[in-house]
């Protein structure tokens, strides 16, 4: 027969559902001022205060960052370096996780230590801008891709993710024919489908957000991907630039420019999310304590 709880334990339900649902509030309310604004009309936000429902809906904002054609434009360059980016990101971490799990690597311990020594030191801005140069990379979109293709936080996750498979498997593969490549196809990655799956969400987040490294290697606006793009976007609303720039001249404000480029920019790779859920919550735990 359960027990009914005391009064202590109740207490601190109470008391904790109440922090938990005030952390929730906090953390929400942010997200709807964003969404709430970007759908108001300029006059009631002119009028100022916290909005959280428009009483005067406007899709003006929205129709301001949409009334140009270089946008959907931006917004494809940006899908295609999301797409292949992560994919070029998942093969190149994949293939030197995996050999690094092996404990019959030689010269393991070597590499390891340069995968370490760049998590703590890098070659700075400009000696990277000048690889990305010589290379003959910039004013491309590979300077978007290559160079962060791989991650070493992300590579020795993964390789400890392949250090937990059992080894038998590895052994009756052998025995059956598999070279090490096959291993790795054929046993190796479908069973890390949970890892492979979360840092594919942490690669496409890094280049759907890419601003930085947009501004240092590429030079032509026709390639900006979508961040920087808005941006623009922003900075010409702020200056009250209308269709001169190619736009619509709408009168607006610039806070509601801003809160909708922040929905236009963060709603697709939100969309990812509940398509990858199922794996990202086993992939998180990776390298987690087992009791």
């Amino acid at each position: 027969m359960v027990q009914d709880k005391s009064v202590g334990n109740r207490l601190f339900d109470i008391v904790n559902y109440g922090l938990l649902s005030l952390v929730s509030i906090l953390a929400v309310l942010p997200f709807v001022y964003v969404l709430a604004v970007s759908f108001t009309s300029p006059e009631e936000v002119a009028r100022g205060g916290l909005i959280l429902f428009p009483q005067e809906w406007s899709l003006a904002a929205y129709r301001y960052i949409f009334s140009t054609d270089t946008l959907f434009v931006s917004l494809l360059l940006t899908i295609y370096v999301t797409v292949v980016g992560t994919l070029i990101n998942l093969v190149f971490t994949s293939l030197m996780a995996y050999p690094l799990s092996r404990t019959r690597l030689r010269g393991k311990q070597g590499i390891m230590l340069g995968v370490l020594f760049t998590m703590l030191f890098s070659g700075g801005m400009i000696p990277t801008y000048f690889v990305v140069k010589n290379l003959g990379l910039t004013n491309t979109l590979w300077s978007l891709m290559i160079p962060s293709a791989i991650s070493a936080f992300n590579l020795i996750v993964l390789k400890n993710f392949f250090q937990q498979l059992p080894s038998e498997l590895e052994d009756s593969s052998k025995i059956d024919g598999c070279s090490d490549l096959g291993v790795f196809v054929r046993i190796a990655l479908p069973l890390s489908g949970p890892a492979m799956a979360t840092f594919a969400l942490f690669y496409a987040v890094s280049h759907w957000n890419t601003f930085f490294t947009a501004i240092l290697y590429i030079n032509d606006s026709a390639k900006w991907p979508i961040q920087v793009y808005l941006r623009e976007i922003v900075i010409l609303a702020q200056n009250g630039i209308g269709n001169s720039a190619g736009f619509e001249e709408i009168e607006i404000q610039p806070l509601t420019i801003r809160m909708a480029v922040v929905v236009f920019a963060t709603v697709p790779i939100l969309l990812v999310y509940p398509f990858l859920q199922k794996h990202f919550v086993k992939g998180v735990m990776l390298g987690s304590v087992k009791g």
